[in-house]
């Protein structure tokens, strides 16, 4: 069945392979830029992004044609290439195997991207961790005793 009105609101964070803090000041915007056009080119719109030195995050409304998980791996994979296409961040650039995503209701769509908007304040204050963990508290998930894995 065809669906004609959709909302479909998703938080992605992607981090860098081991959390290497790899993604400079200078290179920032081209890859938000190149992210950006990654969603807008699969039926998708992106509404704010900011990309930290070991994790990215963005949030965009996804067509209902792709799931989250492939509209992840079309980012990963092709801003992945571009980032080494162009040595952006030294040698071989790759992101972590795992990515997050969070629904979003549309209530809190702005304050979401106050949230990622706001990244480079809120990292002076709270380490990528301690975020990510906060997180997962949120969203009713722990991390397993090696942290690598979730539950619910």
């Amino acid at each position: 069945m065809k669906i004609e009105y959709n909302n479909l609101y998703t938080h992605f964070i992607f981090t860098t392979l081991h959390r290497l803090p790899i993604i400079t000041e200078k290179h920032r915007e081209r890859i938000e830029k190149y992210i950006t056009g990654i969603v807008n080119n699969n039926a998708s719109h992106l509404y704010a992004i900011y990309a930290n030195p070991e994790h990215v995050h963005f949030l965009v409304s996804r067509s209902p044609k792709l799931s989250e998980e492939t509209l992840a791996s079309i980012v990963a994979e092709s801003s992945q290439n571009f980032i080494n296409q162009h040595n952006l961040c030294g040698s071989n650039f790759v992101w972590q195997e795992s990515a997050s995503a969070f629904s979003v209701s549309k209530s809190d769509i702005d304050k979401v991207c106050k949230y990622i908007l706001n990244q480079p304040e809120h990292h002076r204050k709270v380490t990528f961790m301690e975020e990510y963990e906060t997180f997962i508290k949120f969203y009713q998930k722990t991390l397993d005793p090696v942290g690598k894995h979730f539950s619910k």
